[in-house]
């Protein structure tokens, strides 16, 4: 038996805002959609033709008070062929939260205080 990362839940306040944080500071697409028939619920994920794992954006019209992430050790990561040049970017973003120059990483920090790890591609 085997097991294929398929994608990762970040429930979100805004989706909008969401959305255009992820295709704006990592080129990520939406790739399909889920609404529900009552609008109590959109569920969009998020992709590129690098990979096929997805992020799933999920946004619940009931749930109205900022999304408690714990003590926010848990993250997605990502790796990146031009680190430098992503690095830049997120920069001029505003949206670095954290750097590790000795273990050679930074993360971001989106909309809803989710943090994602960026990595250099392995050498």
């Amino acid at each position: 038996m085997e097991f294929k990362m398929d994608h990762q839940n970040f429930n979100v306040a805004d989706l909008d805002k969401s959305i255009a944080f992820y295709q704006e500071a990592l080129g990520l697409h939406e790739v399909r959609r889920n609404e529900a028939a009552d609008g109590s619920y959109k569920i969009v994920y998020m992709g590129n033709e690098v990979s096929n794992f997805q992020l799933e954006l999920t946004w619940l019209r009931d749930h109205k008070e900022p999304y408690d992430l714990g003590e926010g050790e848990i993250h997605l990561a990502l790796r990146v062929d031009d680190y430098e040049a992503a690095r830049k970017k997120h920069e001029e973003l505003g949206v670095v939260c954290f750097v590790n120059e000795k273990m050679g990483v930074y993360f971001i920090e989106d909309p809803d205080g989710y943090w994602i790890e960026i990595l250099p591609e392995k050498r």
